[in-house]
């Protein structure tokens, strides 16, 4: 059989993330396809953008030639400031991350158990770079983690496993997984479906990623 089914575009996918987030949350958005969320989210909503480099009220991406490159964000992308944002000391911030005043974080992941685990600092290559970042911080200190990625990687493995063969960022602290094709719940019992995007069945994608799906 033949699936048929159409992947969510980068923009889409930050527009599903940025669906959940609740009014009056502070989140902190991860560098990579995270940041993409803060150009989705109502401007009827009130929700406040924590980068990690010393920033809060983050808007989003600035117009093109309208970049102030002294106003960035964790990722070194120019960011815009809503009214009322401030920026701060790198200490003050990683202050908010450990100290339990970040709602949501938003991460991307090289993987993500069934139960939530979180691997996204290095691949354990002996010629890869590691990037550690405030991700640990993050992972255990904010209130909800959700990660934010590509179900499988360019060799068609999926990101999300039993259990991690990468290094790992932090332990159970994944709640939520959102890709390209669906959204899913990390639970102590496994994964558990949230939504799919359209064409795809759910025994089509728990054949992608070998592992059982609740509803």
């Amino acid at each position: 059989m033949i699936m048929s089914y159409q992947k969510r575009s980068k923009d889409q996918l930050a527009a599903r993330v940025a669906q959940d987030i609740p009014e009056g949350a502070v989140v902190n958005l991860g560098i990579g396809q995270p940041t993409l969320v803060a150009n989705h989210i109502p401007k009827t909503r009130e929700v406040l953008l924590h980068s990690e480099n010393g920033l809060l009220g983050m808007g989003p991406a600035p117009a093109a030639g309208e970049e102030d490159y002294d106003l960035i964000n964790a990722g070194k992308q120019p960011v815009t400031l809503l009214p009322g944002g401030s920026y701060f000391h790198h200490t003050d911030s990683f202050a908010m991350m450990r100290g339990g005043h970040l709602d949501i974080c938003v991460l991307g992941a090289f993987q993500v158990s069934a139960t939530g685990d979180l691997a996204n600092w290095h691949t354990g290559e002996k010629d890869a770079i590691p990037a550690v970042g405030g991700a640990m911080d993050l992972a255990v200190g904010a209130k909800q983690t959700w990660v934010m990625m590509d179900l499988l990687t360019k060799q068609g493995e999926s990101k999300i496993v039993q259990a991690c063969t990468y290094p790992l960022t932090g332990i159970a602290c994944v709640k939520r997984v959102y890709t390209d094709v669906c959204t899913l719940d990390c639970t102590p019992q496994g994964l558990k479906l949230v939504d799919l995007v359209d064409g795809l069945t759910q025994a089509e994608l728990e054949k992608m990623i070998g592992l059982p799906i609740a509803r």
